[in-house]
């Protein structure tokens, strides 16, 4: 996959969220940084990383929607995922060395589907050495590479459903929608030595973000066929990272009070959790507030009203 040249141009100022296909190949921040420039955007960042080998939903967040990024790294994904039975490896995926070859047996698929059903629900993981999880400030990838294995601490998600789509002799294809932070490389590894015989990632593919689908993604290669216009339209409103959120509308005068960060009564406001502020005049999204115990709305994080 050609990475898009970074060239000097004028920025400017996008808002919006891209659902990018990204690519076999490019690391997530590489992909980010074709998008950037694509879009001449001033301001990017994407919403959880993809390893190189990983194909998918990567959001991009331009400009306003940065600010709004951190609540899609705590949403659920969803992925397919083809495990190679059979061998184990270094990295979990088929970048690593091989470290074990056992035989398939015929016994591996009569017990696949309970096996299967052991890793659905809330399940314990301990996080690979090749992440980009931090040990004393330094990603853990980078120590792997140098040969240096740590002590890690198992925790615990949540696999909200786990599927079997097909088989071969020696591979199997899954669906997956599990919790944030829960590991594919580590749940296929888990599951290929409950089954007897070890299993790697072969291929990985990023079906889904919170709400965001895979029907609305769009690769770097059609995004460099279109002109700006044709591109800025495929960016989706701000407010679609906080889809599932319950909203709030709020008048002039309570914007006004809002946006110096005090706290206020509005109607209809839920008991508690965090709710999206819409602006009444033009239904703007405002930003989002949290519900304090007195039933108030405190404003958390705000964009400026057009």
């Amino acid at each position: 996959m050609h990475v898009h040249p970074i060239l000097k141009t004028a920025k400017r100022f996008v808002n919006g969220v891209l659902l990018l296909d990204k690519p076999e190949g490019l690391t997530s921040n590489q992909a980010l940084q074709s998008a950037k420039h694509l879009y001449s955007a001033n301001k990017a960042g994407h919403t959880g990383s993809l390893d190189p080998l990983a194909t998918g939903l990567l959001p991009i967040c331009f400009g306003q929607a940065t600010k709004f990024a951190q609540f899609l790294l705590e949403a659920d994904k969803a992925y397919w995922v083809s495990a190679c039975l059979g061998i184990t490896t270094k990295t979990g995926d088929a970048e690593g060395e091989v470290l074990v070859t056992r035989p398939i047996l015929s016994s591996c698929f009569d017990k696949l589907e309970s096996v299967l059903s052991g890793f659905r629900g809330v399940i314990s993981q301990i996080p690979p050495m090749f992440s980009a999880l931090k040990f004393q400030g330094k990603p853990l990838y980078k120590l792997a590479r140098q040969g240096i294995t740590v002590e890690r601490t198992a925790r615990e998600v949540t696999v909200h459903s786990l599927r079997l789509l097909n088989r071969t002799e020696n591979s199997i294809n899954l669906s997956i929608n599990c919790s944030k932070g829960t590991y594919i490389r580590t749940l296929v590894e888990d599951i290929g030595e409950a089954l007897g015989c070890g299993a790697y990632v072969q291929g990985l593919r990023r079906l889904g973000v919170a709400n965001y689908k895979e029907d609305g993604m769009l690769s770097l290669e059609k995004l460099q066929a279109l002109n700006q216009e044709e591109r800025d339209r495929c960016l989706l409103p701000l407010d679609s990272l906080l889809q599932s959120w319950p909203f709030l509308k709020v008048s002039p005068a309570a914007a006004y009070y809002i946006y110096r960060g005090q706290a206020i009564l509005l109607p209809n406001a839920p008991k508690r959790g965090w709710v999206r502020l819409i602006y009444t005049v033009n239904d703007q999204f405002m930003g989002v507030g949290e519900i304090l115990e007195d039933g108030r709305v405190a404003p958390r994080r705000l964009i400026e009203l057009l």
